[in-house]
């Protein structure tokens, strides 16, 4: 039991909520709330950058540490020089700028990465206090609501079971999905008073010939 559940009194079940604005994401501060999703759609011109990016690149992987003064710089280094990639750029730097403002830090830990396949294909929660995550073209990121799973079948607690057969997915549960362009920050167990409440996800499975471009910003 975390010490805020001890002082207070048991917290209410962790849930996630939606919003329409970014402005929303700061609901992920409701100790109800372990997952904040913005829900949204990519404009023509940033759907446009992600496929230029996504051709000319090769499974790229950007990883740095940035800030919202020089996340431009870092991406026009890093991305494939392509005239469409500006929409793109524009984009995450809002997120790098909005998350950063939201957590009052000054840098963030930035990846960004083409992949086909599974990341993380076991539902598992993060260790770090919160996540930024979305999934420009592909399938994005699985949940479960909590009363959807059995926490203690989580990693070491599945005796190396298949998740659909180790109980951790109980027998009715319907496995939740954020649409792609949805910005969503997934509370992990280092938020304080989080512990043992992090929220469930996984990463999909990614069919042949497809690719995912996703990108994830984490406190640096």
């Amino acid at each position: 039991m975390s010490i805020l559940a001890e002082t207070f009194g048991p917290l209410p079940t962790p849930q996630a909520q939606v919003s329409n604005e970014l402005s929303g994401l700061a609901g992920i501060y409701q100790d109800g709330v372990n997952m904040m999703v913005w829900q949204r759609e990519l404009d023509t011109e940033t759907q446009q950058a992600v496929r230029a990016v996504l051709e000319a690149g090769d499974n790229f992987s950007l990883n740095q540490i940035v800030t919202p003064d020089n996340v431009t710089k870092s991406l026009e280094r890093g991305l494939p020089n392509v005239p469409e990639r500006e929409a793109l750029i524009r984009d995450i730097a809002l997120l790098v700028d909005a998350y950063c403002c939201l957590f009052d830090i000054d840098t963030a830990g930035l990846r960004l990465t083409q992949v086909n396949s599974a990341m993380c294909p076991r539902f598992h929660v993060d260790q770090v206090p919160c996540r930024l995550i979305t999934t420009y073209q592909g399938p994005a990121t699985q949940w479960l609501e909590e009363g959807s799973l059995n926490r203690q079948k989580l990693g070491r607690g599945s005796n190396g079971q298949p998740d659909r057969s180790s109980g951790l997915i109980k027998a009715d549960a319907t496995i939740q999905q954020i649409s792609v362009g949805d910005v969503a920050l997934l509370k992990g167990e280092r938020w304080e008073g989080n512990e043992g409440r992090g929220i469930v996800h996984r990463s999909p499975a990614v069919a042949a010939g497809q690719y995912r471009l996703l990108l994830t910003l984490d406190m640096a």
